[in-house]
């Protein structure tokens, strides 16, 4: 029998969405704002490090922009073409900007390169520090912010432009830094390392990004939904509720898909058993917020008589031992016969 639910957390809904979309239009806003700021303090010192930090700016706006669009996209209804809902494009936004990220890497790396080749000439420092450190504040909290509405509202969209926005600000904190040293030592070779530094830093960060996403597009399942999932299922043991194998959880987006076969006793009715497994989603569906829920129910085995508690049982062939702990081992794997 094939069980099916879908349970909405009563805390999300619209006002949500409206709250996701409104985080990412500030990050957009404030982007806009940080990249006019950096490239002024380029053009008023012809810093190859600010010229990087600037270029990275330019992505954060891109980024911000998508981030925008794939928020909306996220929101929209499962239909038929989408039965699982839209809630992908989230990985995909982070695999975007992850490759921005990557490529400004790289556009820093050639351009510090080549001035530390050929020189560079350095002008006002004292100004393109001062702007260069006030943006790097301004990333920072609009980062914090984006973190804690992402993680409050499970969106990997606005997570990624958050990381990306507090590596911003390392960044700009870590150039700050060498153009101090600049100033005080007047060793101009100084810009362009500290430029490759920040380079490193993007690759690195744009490579997380990118690993991640691609785990998402790829179903790769999530091993701290799949523990919440088997702590959830191991309360509910008893009254019918026997064992539970071949579990498979992923997220689409914000919303997690759970599947499992439930083990019950072999002579409950159809009736019975689905009104069993319809209490065990609405248990799932508390623990997890809002998800979906696809439960097959199975019948029981007579290695199963020392873990169930069920009395009024005809075929039992072993007294009831008591509950036993479900395992994540136990619950993932596909065939239960392959245990008893």
């Amino acid at each position: 029998m094939q069980h099916e639910a879908a349970t909405t957390d009563a805390g999300r809904g619209p006002s949500d969405e409206r709250l996701k979309k409104r985080a990412a239009a500030l990050s957009l806003c404030v982007a806009v704002v940080l990249l006019l700021v950096k490239f002024q303090a380029y053009r008023i010192t012809g810093s190859t490090a600010v010229l990087s930090d600037a270029l990275e700016s330019i992505v954060n706006v891109v980024a911000a922009a998508f981030a925008i669009a794939g928020l909306w996209f996220a929101g929209m209804p499962a239909d038929r073409n989408h039965p699982y809902g839209h809630g992908k494009i989230e990985f995909f936004a982070a695999a975007f900007e992850g490759g921005l990220i990557a490529f400004a890497a790289l556009l820093i790396l050639w351009e510090s390169g080549h001035a530390l080749l050929h020189g560079i000439e350095l002008r006002q420092l004292d100004s393109g520090i001062a702007l260069v450190g006030a943006a790097g504040v301004g990333n920072g909290l609009l980062g914090l912010f984006l973190l804690r509405v992402g993680k409050r509202h499970r969106s990997l969209t606005l997570i990624a432009d958050g990381h990306h926005v507090l590596s911003d600000f390392w960044t700009s904190l870590g150039l700050v830094f060498g153009l101090v040293l600049v100033r005080l030592t007047g060793m101009t070779w100084i810009d362009p390392v500290v430029a490759m530094l920040v380079a490193i830093v993007l690759l690195v960060t744009g490579s997380k990004l990118l690993r991640t996403a691609a785990g998402g597009l790829l179903d790769e399942q999530d091993p701290e939904l799949v523990r919440r999932v088997v702590a959830a299922l191991d309360e509910q043991f008893g009254d019918g509720v026997i064992r539970v194998h071949h579990l498979r959880a992923i997220r689409s987006g914000r919303v997690p898909h759970v599947s499992a076969h439930v083990v019950v006793p072999e002579f409950f009715t159809v009736e019975r058993a689905h009104e069993l497994v319809e209490r065990v989603a609405v248990a799932v569906g508390k623990q997890l917020g809002e998800c979906e829920v696809d439960f097959h129910t199975d019948p029981c085995m007579r290695s199963y008589c020392a873990i169930c508690d069920v009395q009024d049982c005809s075929v039992r062939r072993a007294n009831f031992a008591g509950k036993k702990p479900l395992t994540l081992e136990e619950a993932v794997t596909p065939d239960a016969d392959a245990r008893h």
